[in-house]
Formats: structure tokens, sequence, C-alpha cells
């Protein structure tokens, strides 16, 4: 019984049994030879549960185009970005979100309008479940 095991059973985090069978499962592990090909291969299959940081949601509502570039930036940095237009004339609404449609085209993201005015941008690593156009239908009867 190795010294992490022990000091893991001391502090009550572990049985005694799990130690044994954990130590079981290791040996007959070791006494299995595995070809140096399938080793190889195994090796591409370790994750790391920690690689995946805490997202950052951009809120941002332009008040002209000139500021689109900088919605554009933060999907670059694979950053979702919230876009409220409310503060932008029509034209301008409409040019911004033919802009961040390429972008997002462009990155594999992908565009959402979740209100009037309002919509969600989101890179490759994010993805978007559901609908609330019904929501959104109801509101305006």
């Amino acid at each position: 019984m190795g010294v992490m095991n022990k000091f893991m059973n001391f502090l009550g985090l572990q049985e005694e049994e799990e130690v044994v069978e954990r130590e079981r499962v290791v040996e007959h592990h070791e006494e299995a030879e595995t070809p140096a090909q399938e080793l190889r291969k195994n090796k591409g299959n370790i994750v790391s549960i920690h690689s995946q940081k805490n997202v950052r949601v951009i809120l941002n509502e332009p008040r002209s185009y000139e500021e689109t570039q900088e919605i554009a930036d933060h999907l670059r940095s694979r950053r979702p970005v919230v876009v409220n237009l409310h503060r932008v004339r029509p034209d301008q609404a409409t040019r911004i979100v033919d802009f961040l449609s390429g972008t997002v085209y462009a990155l594999s993201g992908s565009i959402s309008k979740i209100g009037p005015n309002i919509f969600l941008c989101t890179p490759d690593t994010v993805e978007i479940h559901g609908s609330i156009s019904e929501m959104m239908h109801h509101n305006e009867e």
C-alpha cells in the first residue's frame, strides 16, 4: 500500500478495500503486455478535465457601425457576445448584423435573434440550444 493510499485512508477519504481493489487492477494492467502501436493510439485520448476555463459573455451596445470590429474581435477570441442594437439607426443595425453574420460564418459560429434588436453571437465553441421566438410573438400580442 503506497504512502498516498495510507494517507487518504487515514483521512477517511477511501476505504482499505478500495485501495486493495485499485492495486489489483493496476497490477493486472501491468501484467498485460500491449504493443507499442496501441500505446501510442491510447495516448491521444488523454483529455484534461481542467482545460475548460470560465467563459465570459460580453454585452455590447454599439452606438455606431465603427464599433462592430470590437465585437468581431471578441468573437475571434472565442467569447460569446450579446449585441443590443437599440441605440443605432435601422440602416446601421442592418449593416452591423450583416457584418457580424459574416464574422460568425467565417469562425463557424452562429448568430441568433433573442429579442427585438438584440442578437447573440457565438463562436464555434459555444452551442445555442432552444428558441425563444414563441415568447417574442406572445409579447407582441
